[in-house]
């Protein structure tokens, strides 16, 4: 099967020495920068509990202890350590601040989002379920930016599939091929393509090589299975639709209880997570032999969820 050759660069242009402007990076510049104009819409409007005067600073301590932070503890504790182990505090003690060595967890990244915020109303006196909502409208867009930065990069991709027209082949994925594929590989480039033979052996190798040589493309399609984009996949029900209905509520009811759009907001991301799940390769052990790790932390957040959904139905009637 014929499927186009993932062969983007990651890194959007070269500032100075080893400084790079990457695409990811840029995702998360983008999702904090429309989330700043948005919020301020709507405190303007009467429709957020932050004012407009502190939404800038709010915003930049978001990034820093909610988003960040939280996405990479997430991603170290919930993926690494069960992976390898609390030796790896050891080799590197360090290793859950290198943000920018790769690696971080959304649902890490809630969880960091969701304690920040409770400690910054807690603090000023306001809603956290009101300050929630407002993050709920906006966050979406930062996951459309972040998976499309995930696809640039050749990230997180797919199932094998045989019967999609838009199926893609993965460089990065070369290590979940069969050690024949793999083998196969290097010797095409010893024969066709030889000043490439070392650097494609090994998955980081070959996606360099395919953006430097057309040799080494040619023969990465012919060997590489295709795969689902599930990042795109993501970005669309997570990012497109997820906003779409975020903003809609919102509109739709400007009064609306504290919570009511949190609780739309986690159900239907959990529910959206675990149908993708289904085209995206497994990052790391099944659960249960049968679930994702993506999949079983999206049942918390359905009934995170439904909590919300109760206690705004709650709230509502005492006002009535």
């Amino acid at each position: 099967m014929l499927a186009f050759v993932h062969d983007f660069d990651p890194v959007l242009f070269d500032i100075w020495g080893p400084l790079k402007l990457r695409w990811y990076g840029l995702s998360y510049l983008m999702a904090f920068v429309v989330a700043f104009f948005l919020l301020r819409f709507l405190s303007r409007r009467g429709q957020w509990v932050i004012p407009e005067s502190k939404i800038g600073d709010f915003i930049a301590m978001l990034a820093m202890f909610g988003v960040f932070l939280g996405g990479r503890l997430g991603y170290v504790f919930l993926y690494m350590v069960p992976e390898s182990g609390w030796g790896i505090f050891a080799e590197d003690p360090l290793i859950a601040f290198k943000v920018w060595d790769g690696g971080m967890a959304s649902h890490g990244g809630f969880l960091g989002v969701a304690i920040f915020t409770w400690v910054y109303a807690r603090k000023n006196k306001l809603s956290w379920l009101g300050i929630g909502d407002g993050i709920c409208i906006v966050a979406p867009l930062g996951l459309l930016f972040g998976r499309l930065a995930n696809f640039v990069n050749g990230e997180l991709y797919g199932r094998v599939t045989s019967n999609v027209p838009w199926a893609i082949k993965f460089p990065q994925a070369l290590h979940e091929e069969s050690f024949l594929t793999q083998q196969n590989i290097v010797d095409a480039c010893a024969d066709k393509a030889p000043d490439f033979t070392k650097m494609v052996d090994s998955s980081q190798g070959l996606e360099v090589a395919v953006r430097a040589s057309s040799e080494v493309k040619q023969i990465a399609e012919q060997y590489l299975t295709a795969r689902h984009p599930s990042q795109l996949y993501e970005g669309a029900l997570e990012g497109v639709v997820l906003f779409a209905v975020m903003w809609f509520l919102r509109m739709r009811y400007p009064k609306a209880a504290n919570g009511m759009i949190s609780g739309v907001f986690f159900i239907l991301y959990g529910i959206f997570r675990t149908v993708v799940e289904q085209f995206r390769q497994p990052d790391s052990a099944l659960i249960f032999n049968t679930l994702t790790k993506g999949q079983f932390f999206s049942l918390f957040m359905v009934l995170a969820g439904i909590a919300f959904l109760v206690q705004a139905k709650r709230s509502a009637t005492t006002k009535n």
